[in-house]
């Protein structure tokens, strides 16, 4: 297998302050364990069937290492993955999963470190019949193709379209980098003047106290 990209480490609150809200998933789908680490990678689109989770799993072997595997499922609660599908795709070198869905066997998945985000667990798995087209799904509300950049933690998910995501990165790593070496005073007395500025323009005059 050959090695995944490595990606800047920057926060999805840096890129959602570059981004449309369109490009910032339903935060319904979140971490389904405590301490789950931030992952990145480009996105391996995903369309199940509703009740039906054949495409899933073929994604585990399809998908290159690095990749995040984003999984629309179709509007089922029933679950498209559990614990061995997770083992599997870690040792494939899948980075993670983002399902606006349902998964099971969380606690497996939190066993071996593996980051799932959906929308929560669900016991029963679905059929393995349907054979959807792939490359494009529709994932918490947002537009997703095979090769956008997803990055996704505790504080969100934020999807990146493929051509702009090299600038995105490096301008939120940027930022990152800036604000590293902001002085929490420095970043008030900035902060300040920016209030200060916008109850002016919206008539208020009556300032703020030191």
């Amino acid at each position: 297998m050959t090695e995944p990209q490595q990606l800047p480490d920057v926060s999805p609150t840096s890129l959602a302050d570059l981004v449309g809200e369109d490009r910032i998933v339903d935060p319904g789908i979140r971490p389904l364990w405590a301490d789950m680490p931030r992952v990145a990678g480009p996105v391996y689109a995903v369309r199940c069937a509703p009740g039906d989770n054949l495409m899933m799993h073929a994604a585990i072997y399809r998908a290159a290492p690095g990749s995040v595997i984003v999984v629309d499922a179709g509007g089922s609660q029933l679950a498209v993955a559990g614990g061995n599908v997770c083992a599997v795709a870690r040792k494939r070198g899948i980075a993670a999963f983002v399902v606006d869905g349902y998964v099971r066997d969380v606690a497996e998945a939190r066993e071996i470190g593996f980051p799932v985000f959906a929308r929560g667990a669900f016991p029963k798995p679905g059929t393995k019949e349907a054979v959807l087209p792939q490359g494009e799904a529709v994932v918490g509300g947002v537009a997703i193709r095979t090769g956008d950049v997803v990055v996704a933690d505790e504080e969100g998910i934020v999807v990146l379209e493929a051509d702009l995501a090299s600038d995105l990165l490096r301008a939120a790593e940027e930022r990152e980098t800036a604000e590293t070496g902001q002085s929490l005073d420095d970043w008030e007395q900035a902060h300040r003047r920016k209030i200060r500025a916008g109850l002016v323009a919206g008539g208020d005059t009556g300032g703020l106290p030191d």
